[in-house]
Parts: C-alpha cells; structure tokens; sequence
C-alpha cells in the first residue's frame, strides 16, 4: 500500500469518528437510561391507577356489608379531624383521613352539625355526610303511661338513659319553669302529659328539656281537645286536674271515668268527704310501698288524707291521660256516692251506705276465696 494510500484512510476514519461502518451509533450507557425511563413510567402509571382505585373503593365500597347502625354523637366544638377519626374507629368509613378531605373538597367540612346521629355502617361516605350535615339527630323513643306520679315519671326518664333522675326533680320543681308554663302550685304534679316522646339526646343529662316537652304538650292538647273557644282560669284548670288525677288512679276501664267522676261531684256537691285511698297514699310520699292501715286513714297530719279532709286534696296525685281530663268535664250524672272494686278491674257503684258496706263485703269473700 502507497504512502498516498495510508494517509487517506487515516483522513476518513478521523473524519467518521472513528465509528466502524455499519455499528449502532447510540453507546450501551443511553440504552439503559431509556429502559429505566420506561421502567419509571410504568411504576408512576401502576402507583397512580392504584390510587384512583383506592379513592374509588373509598367513595363507592361501604366499609362492612351488609353493616349495622352505630349511634355517634357529635360534641359541639369537635374538629373535622377528630370527627373523622371517631367515624374510622366506629367503623363507618374505612378512612379518616380521606373522609376529612372528601369533605373538605366539596367545602362541606364546617356544616356537620353537632348531636347524636343513627349512621350506618353499610352507607358509602356521601351519605354518611349528606347525615352529618343535615342536622336530622337520631330521636329517642320515651314513653310515659297515663297516673304517674312526677316522681315515677323520674325514674322512667332515668332508666331510659336520657336524663337524670336529680335534674327531673329539679326541673319539675323549678319556679321560673312553673311560672313559664302558669302553674300555680311548687311542682308539676299533674302537668306531666302522658305520651310517647320522640326526642334528641338532652345535653349533659339534664331532663330539663324532657319536661318543658311535656309541659308544652299539656297545654298543647288542653288547648286544642278540652277548651277549644276559649281557655278557663288557672285554678279552674288546675282543679279540673286535680279531680282527673284521682279518676285516673282510681279506675283503668274507660267506662266507668265518667261514672266516677260523678260519683267525686255528687260528694263535692253536698260537702261529703271523697275517702280517696290513692290520695292518702300520695301524701305518704315516694318511700310508701304500702299497705294502707286504719293509721294511715286516721293522720290528719297528711293533708292529702281525704278520709280526713273534706274538698279537693291539695294538689293532683298524677298526671292524668286526655281520658280522664274529659270525664271531668262530662261526670255522669246519677245519684251513686259509693263504689267498691269487684275484684276484676272494675267497680261496684252505690247508692247509699248500705248497699255499699254489702258491696265491701261480697269483695272481701271474693278476696278470700
């Protein structure tokens, strides 16, 4: 080969590069770096489609199927953030975290309202919210029977777990409540309206919003059921409670109020006392568990004894149902003044002294036998 020759092919291989004709131009190390871009991108699309599922199981999968109700009470003044928290540990939603920032992002997060709400754990987070924020509480069910006295009424309240039973008494004997409600006596007796109560949970266990519930229904149905036109004084409404509270607690049959109630007002009429056990049992007071002796119908002490004390006793012995409140209002008219259980729930009705005593002593065999 000529000088000439050698030198040219120097000059083309410089100019080339050196490359050998027909390699890769590309090196080994920019292959690699290709493959870990792809190995990136597969690894960020995989890590962002699991995290549209998990936001999508979030908002569309209840935590537990088919679940059961929680009952979850919301304090005033909780934060998102531990609202949040208490709705993951009741197993409610199946994140916290999630939920605050579900909320959050549909700007909802300051409208939970605070009180007790019935959720479920088989709702979907939306639901759980649209609750929260609806303000709609989960309602107790109280229902207090018709003859209670305010005490009796107390311990009903207590074992539902709604209030206690210091701050019934409290409250029944509260002269800014009485006033409020115009009732003209030291607690009250009487005033409680007999029904079944829907009612959200009171705060603190105070029963003080329990009975201006029931204050409110006395009036509310005295107003709409018994004056209709036009509402009677206060010591006549008074007075017609008192008498209805004895009916109550002297018969359950609804047949024979009105006929009791003329039985009361005949001895009213001419000054005879009404000789009513339930009112001196009344005045013995919560701790009386019975059973009434002679002593008993002999204290003139007692000033609910109406063995011993002619006239109305000194307040109602109860709260007396819609029943008896009526009957007081439309007595039968006769000329009965006595009547004596028959020992089957219902009662034999006298005349005169006489028959009643053979009345009082057909019950006592009755009662023997």
């Amino acid at each position: 080969m000529s000088a000439d020759h050698r030198q040219s092919e120097i000059r083309a291989e410089s100019a080339s590069g050196g490359r050998v004709p027909g390699k890769s131009p590309l090196p080994k190390r920019s292959g690699r770096m290709r493959k870990a871009l792809m190995i990136c991108l597969v690894v960020l699309l995989a890590g962002s489609a699991g995290l549209a599922w998990d936001i999508h199981r979030f908002l569309h999968v209840p935590p537990q199927q088919p679940g059961e109700t929680r009952l979850v009470e919301i304090v005033p003044g909780m934060s998102l953030i531990r609202i949040s928290q208490l709705l993951e540990s009741e197993d409610l939603v199946s994140s916290g975290m999630r939920f605050r920032l579900y909320a959050q992002a549909l700007g909802r997060g300051a409208s939970v309202q605070a009180g007790e709400f019935a959720l479920h754990t088989g709702w979907t987070p939306d639901r759980v919210l649209d609750v929260l924020t609806s303000g709609r509480v989960y309602l107790h069910r109280l229902q207090i029977p018709e003859g209670l006295t305010w005490w009796q009424t107390g311990r009903v309240v207590e074992a539902s777990g709604l209030a206690s039973f210091e701050s019934f008494a409290k409250a029944v004997h509260d002269p800014d409540l009485l006033r409020r409600f115009n009732i003209p006596q030291e607690n009250a007796e009487g005033f409680l309206f007999p029904e079944t109560y829907y009612l959200p949970r009171p705060r603190n266990n105070d029963a003080r919003p329990i009975v201006e519930m029931m204050l409110n229904m006395f009036w509310r149905v005295a107003d709409e059921q018994l004056w209709p036109e036009d509402r009677p004084s206060v010591e006549t409404v008074r007075e017609t409670v008192i008498l209805a509270s004895l009916v109550e607690k002297e018969t359950g049959l609804a047949e024979e109020r009105e006929r009791i109630t003329g039985v009361f007002a005949n001895r009213l009429r001419i000054g005879m006392r009404l000789q009513c056990d339930p009112t001196t049992i009344y005045g013995l007071g919560p701790d009386f568990s019975g059973p009434l002796l002679r002593r008993h119908l002999d204290d003139p002490a007692n000033p609910y004894n109406t063995y011993m004390h002619a006239g109305l006793p000194p307040g109602p012995i109860a709260s007396p149902g819609l029943a008896s409140l009526r009957a007081v209002l439309h007595p039968e008219e006769h000329n009965l003044f006595y009547f004596v259980s028959s020992g089957d729930g219902s009662h034999t009705f006298s005349r005169t002294l006489e028959e009643h005593n053979r009345a009082v002593r057909q019950f006592r065999r009755t009662q023997g036998r």
